[in-house]
């Protein structure tokens, strides 16, 4: 339950700051820098609970990748949904409902980013936060949140940046992106976290339940 709840919070205040600084009037160029700063902090604060994924893709990934148990799937991803459908809610709420014409991406491009960025992520959250090499390292939450800021800038304006289902599913429900488009997301983030988690077996062959 605690490890739940921690989920739930990490991915409402990650969220919540995606909202707040895109739903205009946002951030502009600067909300890769707080969305990137805020999930670095919730990565810090969470880690030592719940490891901190925030992100069902990532999830997927770390169970794929020996580094969870099955039965905390279902308990994480409902949690993480939870909170972002709870940010999203309150970025509605504070921003007055108006965001404006939804982004429509196009798919092929859209999907790459999605795959290619979802992939980084994960990899880089199996590498930095689960095996034995980088066990307590204070590094962990900045490698993390400098991925996704980075995959925010480069990727933003070709797909919406969303680089986790639960974030599709918050910035769908505030309007940022066409209800249409949620598919692509779900797809393309699902598939980055399982290739990570292929890709980190090949080059962690002895991983194991952790």
């Amino acid at each position: 339950m605690r490890k739940a709840l921690v989920e739930a919070l990490g991915t409402f205040f990650l969220v919540l700051v995606i909202g707040l600084t895109v739903v205009a009037p946002g951030a502009g160029s600067l909300a890769p820098l707080a969305i990137g700063a805020i999930l670095t902090a919730m990565v810090y604060a969470g880690g030592p609970v719940s490891g901190a994924h925030y992100n069902p893709a990532v999830t997927l990934a770390v169970w794929l990748g020996g580094k969870c148990g099955a039965k905390a799937l279902a308990p994480y991803i409902s949690a993480q949904a939870a909170g972002s459908v709870l940010a999203a809610l309150l970025v509605g709420f504070l921003k007055g409902g108006t965001v404006g014409v939804a982004m429509q991406p196009a798919v092929l491009p859209a999907f790459l980013v999605e795959l290619v960025f979802t992939f980084a992520l994960a990899y880089v959250v199996l590498q930095v936060a689960t095996t034995k090499q980088s066990a307590g390292n204070s590094y962990f939450g900045l490698a993390i949140g400098v991925t996704v800021m980075a995959a925010a800038y480069a990727g933003g304006g070709i797909s919406g940046g969303a680089f986790n289902p639960a974030v599709a599913l918050g910035i769908t429900l505030m309007g940022l992106v066409a209800p249409g488009s949620l598919w692509i997301f779900f797809t393309a983030n699902f598939a980055g976290g399982a290739l990570a988690a292929l890709v980190f077996r090949l080059t962690n062959p002895d991983a194991g339940a952790g």
